[in-house]
């Protein structure tokens, strides 16, 4: 449907009386193109926004005005992403392999020139584990290689499998005699 041809392509000249017929078929075609485009882009922006920007005939212009205004501040995104990092911690609520996709932002954070490297964040995701790993921890620490994210993660979750299946869960049963009360633990 070429709905993205005004914004792949620059506006045509204005035609005049001397236009070819493939020219006037080429307008028609970025015309429709750019009413569409406009429709669609703004049908998508919130009501209040839309009110602050100015009125553009050229979707290719109005996507240029649209992010003039809204232009992030890459320091301030580097802030953002580097607090979220050392903050986080593994709790119980979550899986480990959800911490662990929580806890990789240097790809993002590549992208905006900042370099982090594998090995800082395999250590940095291992330290941010939660006590039950404490021996997950010593024995990555006792492995002489360097691990790759992809082979914490596989370790975790097969650590995490390994965790679940040696909890414990205790059931107090109570008898009451005549005067005592005895009480035993029974484990399943």
């Amino acid at each position: 449907m070429d709905l993205d041809l005004a914004l792949r392509v620059d506006e045509p000249p204005t035609l005049t009386y001397e236009s070819m017929q493939d020219e006037r078929d080429h307008y028609e075609e970025w015309e429709r193109s750019n009413r569409l485009s406009l429709l669609l882009i703004q049908s998508h922006i919130v009501q209040s926004i839309r009110t602050s920007l100015p009125k553009n005939t050229n979707a290719k212009e109005f996507l240029e005005t649209v992010q003039e205004q809204f232009v992030t501040s890459d320091k301030a995104l580097v802030a953002t992403l580097m607090g979220k990092l050392v903050s986080l911690k593994h709790t119980a609520d979550k899986g480990v392999r959800e911490h662990i996709m929580e806890m990789d932002v240097a790809t993002q954070l590549q992208a905006l020139k900042v370099e982090i490297f594998e090995s800082f964040l395999v250590f940095f995701i291992i330290n941010s584990l939660s006590v039950e790993y404490s021996q997950f921890k010593i024995s990555y620490n006792i492995h002489k290689g360097k691990w790759s994210l992809n082979k914490l993660l596989t370790m975790c979750v097969q650590d995490e499998g390994r965790l679940r299946q040696e909890k414990l869960e205790t059931t107090n049963l109570v008898v009451r005699g005549k005067n005592k009360e005895k009480k035993a633990g029974v484990f399943l």
